[in-house]
């Protein structure tokens, strides 16, 4: 599996408060954006993967409406996140 625990856990120690605390809209944008790129690189090489597109729709979706929360209740994280992890809206 591409995700595994300490995977998972070492993204939330990065951009999140601790690798214990799943819930901080950084950390979440960050395991979502792992998640996009993989799914990214799956549909290169699987271009009828109609399922897995899907999910990846639904994923970005995620990810915006989190990044949208964070830009209305604090604009300088919201700048940190979208700089330290190259995405851009």
């Amino acid at each position: 599996m591409y995700l595994t625990k300490e995977k998972k856990a070492e993204i939330f120690a990065k951009h999140g408060k601790s690798e214990t605390d799943t819930g901080t809209p950084e950390g979440q944008i960050a395991l979502f954006t792992y998640r996009i790129n993989h799914l990214t690189k799956h549909l290169k090489n699987n271009r009828k993967d109609y399922n897995t597109e899907r999910s990846l729709v639904k994923l970005v979706g995620k990810r915006k409406s989190l990044l949208d929360y964070l830009i209305k209740t604090d604009v300088l994280r919201y700048r940190a996140i979208i700089k330290e992890l190259g995405i851009r809206k």
